[in-house]
């Protein structure tokens, strides 16, 4: 698409610009701009856009995107400067301070992280339309002038240094003396970009929010023996940082983030059991006695305090955190009287929102892998709170990109190459550090059905919320293609258990083929409701046979009788003892495996395992679908007494722990402090306590049918759907039960009481 990308010839970040004369009058004007890894782009002095960190992740020797600006306003009569920050992000990752590695319990990976280039690099096209008709394209060409930029350093995880002293002020304003400059370089012809370059259109990361540091107190840092100033932002975040600062000349100001603080009240960045997180960002003073600014430009912090040492002369002021995100569009509210509830509310949308930068990351801190999963098992309750189309088109058209071929291939530890097979889903899409060979006794992570299904699941929900079938056009031949695939990990016993099963279960009862073969059948079954709205009725016959033998075999195989109980029950293949697991019993139930004679015994079942444990024992893997069979089948008031509790596992004792975000695992102090993958929760607040439910693609018709958990006796609660809002206010009086509802005209409501009516008062509506 771009003639020509310029660069300055080197792996830094880069100031570009190029000043230009505009002789006729622009009716309309519009650049098209990619920096890789990151850019940001400015006219005349000022920046385009309140974009940060454009553009979005992507498999760059694949797909890239540039980023569409209207500038018609921006730019005058006469002489103008365009131009643009480039730095490095993923396309060339830089490993200075933290960056990621593989636990040392895990194998030597032999398919490391590769740059995607030699140089970052840069290209625009600014398309002038004039009052007269005629039209001009400036495009990046050797006419730029090209600098170091201040951030000598950008590191992908968080860690940044500003040296001041390389500042350019005005460098993108008329006038200003670029003599110094070189001249750009063109990218040669055998390191152009061969990857297919598209418009981004999913929502840009943003600042959605900015905290003041507060000064906690000061501490010796462990490591360096300096003074510490400890400050808080109140709140665990993805952020950009600034601040002024005041010194002499290469005075320098490091700063370490953190998402907790250590017994001694340091900013502590190590990661339970795994690594240090030693994200550092440091600002070298410029000038002599000046309030100087510094922000970070490339890269994104984590964490909610931080540690501050000043060397020499240096002093700060206005230090603050910019929370960032791609899902800043909210579609959805709740609050209640009861301020557990709204508090567990806010610190999983918080963790969604810091989790949404450009992909779907697990974490902010350690990892920041696009890792699948949660785009589909978390679907249901993002889009309940947020606008997840576009987002949901991005991470979905990044699988596509990821899919294997045929051909495609990584090494082995010997050095040979391994082939995984056509079709095949990556974990991870991007995936910048392919782990593509299985763990012993852990199983594979590279391809885990539930986390390479979200094509077929993550589709499913997508159209569910939002009624457009493009994104089953899109998707489906991708779904067919992988499900293909998952048929040759059939095993003798016709079960699929190669991954990780019910990953995070807190007593580690993964049971791998309950849980994956019950997803294997419900791609088949999504698969064939695809088939169905596309016309495709030998694609949907021989999908739905491929679902009867799985469940055929499935019950076959897993069901039998309670040796104590006399209910009907799934068994764990790897255990000898009948053992029960709460996700062995969800999953067939949600995906209506169970036989219909059998389908009481297994919600007994169910509630059994819920009742015994007294609290969720399942994983990310397992959760939802315990929470969604426990809402289905009578049982709100198990699933509001178990997220209350006040001990893990619960929601609520991470906020009693003060967390601001949800961890990673079912503990205090995780390892992950931001991880949104156990927030299945927030989708029972809707279509559980205010009871929206869809019964058709995109909200068409709802089923209203609202719950009163015991503490909650008021709360209001709206979902904009793609149809328009969906309103539903229960208060609970001394004697009756108000309901309020709202619909948008032409969605046809259903409304059931019977959840309310269980308080023992009249419902009035």
């Amino acid at each position: 698409m771009f003639e020509k990308w310029i660069t300055n010839g080197t792996a830094k970040p880069f100031y570009a610009r190029r000043e230009l004369v505009i002789e006729k009058t622009v009716k309309r004007a519009s650049a098209k701009v990619c920096g890789l890894g990151q850019f940001h782009f400015y006219i005349n002095g000022k920046k385009v856009s309140d974009h940060e960190l454009d553009p979005a992740w992507t498999d760059y020797r694949k797909l890239i995107y540039y980023v569409l600006f209207d500038v018609t306003d921006m730019l005058r009569p006469g002489k103008n400067v365009i131009g643009a920050e480039v730095g490095n992000g993923w396309f060339i990752k830089c490993d200075e301070h933290y960056t990621f590695t593989f636990p040392g319990f895990m194998p030597p990976n032999p398919n490391p992280y590769r740059p995607c280039g030699d140089s970052l690099i840069l290209a625009m096209e600014l398309c002038l339309e004039y009052e007269d008709g005629t039209r001009q394209v400036i495009g990046a060409d050797d006419r730029f002038r090209v600098k170091e930029h201040p951030v000598v350093m950008s590191n992908v995880y968080g860690s940044e240094r500003i040296d001041g002293r390389l500042a350019q002020p005005g460098w993108c304003e008329t006038g200003f003396d670029d003599s110094a400059w070189q001249q750009a370089l063109y990218v040669p012809e055998d390191e152009v970009p061969r990857a297919d370059i598209l418009e981004q259109t999913m929502p840009p990361v943003k600042v959605i929010k900015s905290y003041e540091g507060t000064l906690l107190h000061q501490v010796n840092g462990k490591d360096t023996g300096q003074i510490r100033d400890i400050y808080d932002f109140g709140q665990n975040m993805s952020g950009i940082l600034e601040l002024e600062v005041r010194g002499n000349a290469g005075d320098t100001v490091r700063i370490y983030p953190a998402e907790k603080l250590g017994k001694n009240g340091d900013a502590d960045q190590e990661a339970k059991g795994w690594c240090t997180v030693d994200s550092c960002i440091t600002c070298i003073v410029g000038q002599e006695g000046v309030w100087e600014k510094f922000r970070m430009t490339f890269t994104y912090f984590a964490g909610r305090f931080v540690a501050v040492e000043k060397e020499g002369g240096a002093e700060i002021r206005n230090l603050r955190a910019h929370a960032i995100t791609s899902a800043h569009k909210t579609d959805g509210t709740f609050s209640c009287d009861d301020e557990r509830y709204n508090r567990i509310y806010d610190m999983i949308e918080k963790t969604v929102e810091a989790n949404m930068v450009g992909v779907h990351t697990d974490c902010p801190t350690i990892e920041r892998f696009a890792w699948q999963e949660p785009n589909h098992l978390m679907a249901g309750s993002i889009f309940y709170m947020k606008d997840g189309k576009l987002l949901w088109e991005k991470f979905l058209r990044d699988m596509r990109y990821a899919q294997h071929t045929k051909d495609d291939y990584f090494l082995n530890y010997e050095g040979k190459k391994v082939y995984p097979g056509e079709g095949l889903m990556p974990s991870q899409c991007p995936c910048y550090i392919p782990n593509v060979l299985p763990v012993p006794g852990m199983g594979s992570f590279y391809d885990i059905i539930p986390w390479g299904s979200t094509c077929i699941l993550g589709t499913y929900w997508h159209y569910l919320f939002y009624g457009d079938v493009s994104i089953i056009e899109d998707n489906y031949d991708a779904g067919m293609s992988y499900f293909r695939h998952l048929l040759t990990k059939v095993n003798e016993e016709g079960f699929i258990n190669h991954g990780l099963g019910d990953w995070g279960n807190p007593k580690n009862e993964l049971a791998r083929e309950n849980v994956e073969t019950a997803f294997l059948y419900a791609d088949a079954v999504c698969l064939a409701e695809f088939a169905e709205v596309l016309k495709k009725p030998e694609d949907r016959r021989s999908l739905l046979e491929k679902a009867e033998e799985i469940r055929e075999n499935y019950n076959a195989k897993l069901m039998v009788r309670h040796p104590e109980k006399g209910f009907w029950c799934y068994r764990c293949v790897d255990r000898e003892e009948t053992l029960l697991t709460q996700a062995a019993q969800a999953l067939p139930l949600f995906w209506n495996m169970v036989p219909k004679e059998r389908k009481e015994d297994v919600i007994q079942a169910l509630r059994y395992t819920l009742e015994r444990e007294g609290a969720f024992i399942a994983g990310e893997i397992g959760l939802p679908y315990i929470i969604q069979c426990a809402r289905l089948y009578g049982m709100n008031e198990l699933v509001s007494r178990f997220i209350l509790r006040e001990t893990h596992p619960s929601y609520y004792a991470f906020i009693l722990d003060g967390e601001t975000t949800l961890g990673e695992y079912w503990e205090s102090n995780p390892r992950s402090h931001c991880h949104d993958m156990m927030g299945h929760i927030i989708e029972w607040y809707y279509n559980g306590i205010a009871g929206i439910i869809p019964e058709e693609p995109g909200f068409a018709k709802v089923t209203i049918r609202p719950c009163l958990p015991e503490s909650i006796h008021e709360f209001d609660c709206t979902y904009q759907s793609v149809r328009g809002r969906i309103r539903v206010h229960v208060k609970e009086a001394e004697e009756e039960i108000v309901l309020e509802t709202e619909v948008p005209e032409g969605v046809e409501m259903r409304v059931d009481v019977s959840e309310l009516e269980r308080a023992g008062k009249r419902v009035v509506s």
